[in-house]
């Protein structure tokens, strides 16, 4: 009985270890540049994030996530932004202009699929009812999206314009909550169980000391990698293994940096957040809607909604040469929060009495541990 009891305990102190303990504490490698103080997308000073989780009887599990790029009025103050389609299966709300005038005027809403309408609507009247936004007519809302239906009950809609502009309202600088939570409530990922993850690079001083964050919904999949582990196939979890099998899905990843970047190298940046995808299995299938959004914060670079006509305007930015390490961020980050999604994210119960399985950390843990 004494054995028994031990070992119970033994299994709870693991399970809260993991609890509180991220991949890289847990022995887990990830590159070769240092994380930011938080390890998360909040280490690019201003940069708030605010979640709403939904859980509601048996079928309900949703969210929506909100990323402000500054605390301020983002109409009025917009910030260069670029966006990278890795494969357009989605429904991201907003794209176009951001492509086109190469900023963003919002803040940034991730929710599930039936729900972007909600997330717009959302966004929309938060902006219109901020002081100095009185005369506002157009809202380029954006809003990304990953189908969360397996687990929730989407065909209800049950996110609500209200609940995002309480997300807006609650979003915060500091530790940012991963896993189950805000717009990964419901989600999937290589076949476990998915949700919100984020990471942080630090530049050293020699390459400017800038910081890069990434944020990603996973609801993807693949044939998971971790630190060079096929963890996928180690556990028989994994895509064409069946052929009835799929890997379709979807990953919204957020990049964040304050170095002062302007949009077409910021895109470039964005194109490197598939590649950290990629490191960990990641297939960007015919199915997936995979997009990355990046942005800057840098001093300076905020861009006034009135400006006098025929003013010319000036801005500082690093040249072409002095990217490299920037992508090597983008990767890194990238790739880390991924798998942060999965060492956080919970077993669920959801729609239908459908459940999804957290990752098996301790085996996997193993397995990195004796390569």
């Amino acid at each position: 009985m004494k054995i028994i009891l031990f070992l119970l305990l033994c299994m709870m102190n693991i399970n809260a270890a993991f609890s509180q303990s991220r991949p890289r504490e847990l022995g887990v490698p990830f590159g070769v540049l240092p994380s930011g103080l938080l390890n998360s997308i909040t280490d690019v000073a201003g940069l708030k994030v605010g979640h709403f989780t939904k859980i509601e009887g048996e079928n309900i599990r949703t969210g929506v996530t909100a990323i402000l790029p500054h605390g301020g009025n983002l109409f009025q103050e917009k910030v260069p932004a670029a966006i990278f389609v890795g494969n357009g299966f989605g429904k991201l709300a907003g794209v176009t202009q951001v492509q086109e005038l190469g900023n963003i005027e919002s803040p940034i809403v991730l929710t599930n699929t039936l729900s972007v309408a909600a997330g717009i609507e959302g966004i929309a009247k938060h902006t219109l009812n901020q002081a100095g936004n009185e005369n506002v007519q157009s809202v380029n809302a954006v809003v990304g999206e990953t189908n969360d239906g397996y687990l929730n009950d989407i065909r209800g809609m049950h996110i609500s314009p209200q609940e995002v502009i309480q997300t807006i309202q609650s979003a915060k600088s500091g530790p940012i909550q991963e896993g189950n939570v805000g717009a990964g409530t419901g989600t999937v990922c290589f076949g476990w169980k998915g949700g919100i993850g984020t990471a942080s690079r630090k530049l050293p001083e020699s390459l400017g000391g800038y910081t890069v964050g990434v944020l990603v919904q996973t609801n993807f999949g693949g044939n998971l990698q971790i630190a060079g582990v096929p963890v996928g196939e180690k556990l028989g979890n994994y895509p064409f293994k069946d052929a009835l099998e799929k890997s379709d899905g979807s990953c919204m990843i957020i990049v964040a940096t304050d170095a002062p970047v302007l949009e077409r190298n910021l895109e470039r940046m964005a194109q490197r957040a598939m590649m950290g995808l990629a490191k960990t299995g990641g297939i960007a299938s015919n199915g997936s809607g995979d997009y990355v959004i990046a942005f800057s914060t840098a001093k300076g670079q905020r861009i006034p909604h009135s400006i006098p006509s025929q003013t010319l305007q000036k801005a500082e930015f690093l040249g072409n040469d002095d990217m490299t390490a920037l992508f090597l961020g983008v990767i890194e980050a990238t790739e880390e929060a991924i798998i942060n999604s999965l060492f956080a994210a919970e077993t669920m119960t959801g729609k239908d009495g459908r459940t999804v399985e957290a990752l098996p950390k301790t085996q996997v843990l193993e397995w990195i541990k004796a390569k």
